[in-house]
């Protein structure tokens, strides 16, 4: 870290002082402000970051309650034009908005780059285009895109013109992407005609022609030429839509002319899955997002453009995942975005860790983010990033998806030392697609302990709770494991679930395990947690049966529709098991019909069919033969308590046999833990 930085949090801390008389000796006591004192934490951050409406607002916390708070009633703002207001003194200052490059631009040592002036050029074209083609505000735009600088520019002028963007990764199966987009009823799809990973080339037309043909509502296609600069996207005219081609539609010179909208104007929409039923389509506002983001990113992240030379920001993401949202939105502050499209371990015939330490190189990044599991297979890997690439300027490494082990900390401290011999600041955070942020987060000048995050997030009232009381009240804990709650309202929460009319769905996904003392709601995220006497915490894992592979929150219900379409598979459960310290371990058990046994081509058959059909994320570590799937006496399956099982909690202490339809099926689980205990 050169030796002129100042945190931002520590700059953030000196202005609350000047600017509001308010003074904190104990990050703590900042923090316990910053949640007691709602309206006055998140007015903070509305003037620090200088975020400005065209029209008064009434209040900050206009209605709190949980669900449903009302923040900033009477304001107006757009996330693309709060990306803008940074354009020209960027490009003055010679710091690119983008830097990004593939696969191939890798091998070839190659870097794209696009300067502020014509992001915001492209974004205005594109803009002026939707609208042309019948684009209003709160219509969705679909987008099945890789993760490159036209996704960027894609979403920036959906976001300016007020229509809610939804975007899945080409690398998802049919089956994945129509579960989410045919809930929300897209107006257009913006798709590529195909993707490189691991050194294989996806063509895709086929696939986006099958979306097509299963989304009605769609009017206009728009296809990026991204594999093939000569593929014949006209093709897609049959499927009824009319198609346009990328390239035209970002080539013209129109002014940039954001739509003003309310505070809580729906944004995008990302998908978090359940245990049962499809994924929940969950919806973002732009003044609740752009607040979140900016208090991660530049307080907590430490990233921003005032670092000597501007800082590059590059979090490792498919566009799949929570994160490349949150990689995005460095650009609200200034900061220039790293993005590399492709596989974070090489050829798939010759695996090479080094990739992603290599593009880090490349691109000069400054704050290198990926999940967990990445760093884990460097570790294995025994990668010496320092030997394959310049990383000079890198000065933080962020992590989240699923706790880093100690040994992970430890490898990334001693692969990667600063000058003078000081560790590089590690900083883990763990959150979630459900409200878009981060619950527990970095702190520049706290010291980081191996194993823990160093802080819970200003204005995030998280606490470990333990089992809730008759009238659903948890007791808060401290050094003892709980659930993690938030028991205050924060602007990134879910407006609402798109469809979802009367609410229900959203109380119960976070709202009906814990009630607060006046019955008011609490969120429940679903995390194993625990508050340590020093301020920090540690994630144990998932509480439910969602399951979560590198990051990436999965739905049961998705998986069973693919496996049990097989005729030899009667029944199936699935379970994500998380250690901590230790890799994760994700089952798939199946109960077969009379006559069938789990040959070696049935497993090939079913791994290839999930990959196919869903995502690669969603293919099991093993599956294994079953007699039975233990049930409950409504017939649910009982994923909970089979995981708590696994993971070693004493069967009588997960589960009730009398509330079982099935008490024999436990006994396959309970010998397979005593051999996993073993």
């Amino acid at each position: 870290m050169p030796p002129a930085h100042e945190p931002h949090i520590h700059r953030y801390q000196r202005w609350l002082g000047q600017r509001y008389g308010l003074h904190f000796d104990r990050y703590e006591d900042l923090w316990q402000w910053s949640v007691s004192d709602l309206d006055a934490f998140w007015r903070s951050i509305w003037d620090y970051f200088e975020l400005q409406s065209p029209t008064p607002f009434e209040g900050v916390l206009v209605e709190d309650r949980l669900p449903g708070a009302v923040w900033f009633r009477g304001a107006q703002l757009n996330y693309a034009q709060q990306v803008m207001r940074h354009a020209d003194e960027a490009d003055r200052a010679g710091h690119p908005a983008i830097v990004w490059c593939d696969e191939t631009g890798l091998a070839r040592g190659e870097l794209q780059q696009m300067r502020w002036s014509e992001l915001r050029r492209q974004v205005a074209s594109l803009a002026h285009h939707l609208k042309r083609l019948g684009v209003q505000r709160g219509d969705r735009v679909a987008a099945y895109l890789p993760n490159t600088a036209a996704t960027v520019v894609a979403f920036l002028a959906v976001a300016s013109v007020g229509a809610v963007w939804s975007l899945c990764s080409p690398d998802m199966g049919p089956v994945a992407v129509l579960d989410r987009f045919r809930q929300i009823e897209p107006v257009v799809l913006i798709a590529c005609d195909g993707y490189r990973h691991g050194g294989v080339d996806h063509a895709r037309l086929p696939r986006v022609a099958e979306l097509l043909a299963q989304l009605p509502t769609v009017r206009h296609a728009l296809v990026l030429q991204h594999l093939d600069a000569q593929a014949d996207v006209q093709a897609l005219a049959a499927a009824h839509r009319r198609v346009h081609a990328w390239a035209d539609l970002v080539a013209d010179e129109q002014p940039f002319e954001p739509e003003r909208l309310p505070f809580d104007h729906p944004l995008w929409i990302v998908y978090s899955s359940g245990t049962t039923g499809v994924p929940k389509p969950i919806v973002h506002g732009h003044g609740g997002i752009v607040l979140e983001h900016l208090k991660l990113g530049v307080l907590h992240n430490d990233i921003g453009p005032s670092v000597e030379g501007g800082d590059r920001f590059h979090w490792y993401s498919s566009t799949g995942w929570i994160m490349w949202n949150c990689q995005v939105s460095g650009l609200l502050s200034g900061t220039t975005l790293c993005l590399f499209d492709g596989s974070p371990a090489g050829p798939r015939d010759a695996p090479d860790w080094t990739t992603l330490w290599r593009f880090a190189g490349l691109a000069g990044v400054s704050f290198f983010g990926a999940g967990a599991a990445f760093y884990a297979s460097c570790l294995k890997a025994d990668v010496q990033p320092q030997a394959v690439a310049q990383l000079s300027r890198l000065r933080a490494v962020g992590s989240t998806g699923s706790p880093l082990s100690d040994e992970c900390y430890d490898w990334i401290w001693r692969r990667l030392p600063q000058p003078g011999g000081q560790p590089i600041w590690l900083t883990s955070i763990a959150g979630g697609t459900d409200f878009a942020g981060a619950f527990l987060a970095g702190h520049r000048g706290l010291p980081v302990t191996r194993g823990e995050m160093q802080c819970r997030c200003l204005g995030a009232a998280v606490h470990a709770y333990g089992e809730p009381d008759a009238q659903g009240q948890g007791r808060p804990l401290i050094d003892e494991v709980g659930e993690l709650v938030c028991t205050r309202p924060m602007p990134s929460m879910p407006l609402y679930f798109w469809g979802d009319a009367d609410g229900s769905r959203l109380r119960e996904s976070y709202f009906e395990m814990y009630r607060g003392p006046q019955g008011q709601g609490i969120w429940r995220h679903g995390d194993w947690v625990r508050i340590t006497p020093r301020g920090g915490a540690i994630i144990y894992g998932r509480s439910d049966a969602t399951l979560n592979r590198h990051g990436i929150r999965m739905g049961t219900a998705e998986l069973y529709r693919v496996v049990e379409a097989f005729p030899e598979v009667l029944d199936s459960l699935v379970v994500d098991l998380e250690y901590l310290g230790r890799d994760s371990w994700m089952p798939l058990f199946v109960v077969l019909r009379e006559g069938h046994t789990l040959e070696a081509d049935l497993v090939a058959r079913l791994k290839a069919r999930i990959r196919e059909t869903l995502s690669a994320r969603h293919v099991p570590d093993d599956i294994v033969q079953v007699p039975e799937i233990p049930r409950t006496l409504s017939g649910k399956k009982m994923e909970l308590p089979i995981k708590r099982l696994l993971l070693g909690h004493p069967v009588d202490k997960v589960l009730h046999r009398d509330a079982m339809a099935n008490p024999g099926a436990l006994e396959a689980f309970i010998a397979l833990a005593r051999q996993r205990g073993d």
